[in-house]
């Protein structure tokens, strides 16, 4: 991939960038094998790759610069906004949307938030595509000073841009390095953007997590459904649901499925997901998974783990180690973290594995391994 922005210096965001992307796969494919290293009779599956550019479905920009003008991007080391509305990591419907949006902060007023003055509104804009094009679109602000501004152009927005079908305000009245506030006020009349994967549709509220990457985060859910119906459990926990990805993709009517997730925003998500894709054996609980697993009476045959980069922790492994779960399938954007979750629980070997390059252009990447419980 080739990028102006990084050739000039203006955007060192990808690590990688630059380097050709065999040759990115096969380091993360090195690195992936270091770290399992200690784990012999991993049945390896092909590594999963997409496009390397054009497939981030979400975009986080920097609002700066002077308010006839603004810049969308990032700051430099100054507070400075750098504009990069052309970044070739979004995907074509975002790029498309970048200059409408700006042109929509411009002729409404809205004023960019000057970091180093401490000054203006418009802090950050949150875009996510679905794969069937449309926008979810956030504005966070630092008050609600220009919140009737707002609201009383989004017809104009609408129009502007109608792939827009969701808009909201997120009030984010802190100076820190934090991307949003606790308060989100809905300003469309349509509350979620449907994630529509194969033959079933997610719900994305817009405090919810999802996938940054579609086509990966579809083939994810594949093979995690792969492999659960293959080992066939009755009952399945999907700790960090998210929105309920994997839970839903591994919905059966004789399988009683639960997803646990710390945000109520994502399990309301994924609630109505369920009940649009009538799936009556699915539920969803908002709680904090560790906290959820030591208060339970028993575990279910299967567990899925999909924690943020620290991992399970040794609580939570532990837990699950002294469980009566069979098996345990794994999904882990940190390697290190996931090899010592591994040590944590001797009592499951991994069987198979599988590289899902999420992101491209880094040096970050996703992996689905499957444990199984050792005989005694």
């Amino acid at each position: 991939m080739q990028c102006d922005y990084f050739d000039a210096g203006t955007c060192r965001s990808c690590t990688e960038m630059g380097v050709p992307y065999p040759t990115q796969v096969a380091r993360k494919e090195e690195h992936l094998r270091r770290q399992l290293g200690a784990f012999p009779g991993i049945e390896w599956l092909p590594s999963f790759t997409a496009a390397e550019s054009g497939f981030r479905n979400k975009a986080k920009m920097v609002i700066s610069g002077d308010p006839a003008s603004p810049t969308l991007g990032i700051l430099d080391t100054d507070g400075v906004g750098v504009d990069l509305r052309a970044c070739g990591l979004c995907s074509p419907g975002l790029t498309a949307a970048f200059p409408v949006l700006a042109d929509f902060i411009s002729t409404t007023g809205l004023i960019p938030y000057d970091v180093p003055r401490r000054r203006g509104e418009v802090k950050y804009l949150i875009v996510t595509e679905s794969p069937d094009g449309e926008l979810m679109v956030r504005f966070v602000l630092r008050s609600t000073r220009q919140l009737a501004q707002l609201r009383d152009a989004l017809p104009r927005l609408q129009a502007a841009l109608p792939a827009a079908v969701v808009v909201s305000a997120n009030i984010h009245p802190e100076h820190k390095a934090t991307l949003e506030g606790d308060e989100e006020i809905i300003l469309s009349a349509q509350e979620s953007l449907p994630m529509r994967l194969d033959a079933l549709t997610l719900h994305l509220r817009t405090r919810s997590f999802f996938q940054t990457n579609t086509a990966v985060a579809r083939e994810l859910y594949r093979q995690g459904t792969a492999w659960v119906d293959e080992v066939g459990p009755s009952t399945l926990w999907d700790l960090y649901c998210g929105v309920g990805g994997f839970a839903l993709h591994a919905a059966r009517p004789d399988r009683e499925v639960t997803g646990i997730e710390v945000s109520a925003e994502a399990v309301a998500s994924a609630r109505l997901s369920a009940s649009d894709a009538g799936l009556p054996h699915t539920g969803f609980v908002a709680a904090d998974a560790t906290a959820f697993v030591r208060d339970a009476v028993e575990l279910p045959e299967l567990v899925i783990v999909n924690p943020p980069r620290r991992g399970l922790g040794a609580e939570l492994a532990s837990l699950l180690e002294n469980s009566e779960a069979r098996h345990v399938l794994y999904s882990s954007c940190n390697a290190v973290s996931l090899g010592k979750d591994l040590t944590r629980m001797p009592s499951f070997a991994p069987v198979k594995a599988r590289l899902m390059d999420m992101f491209p252009q880094s040096h970050h990447y996703e992996t689905m391994v499957l444990l199984e419980r050792r005989a005694a």
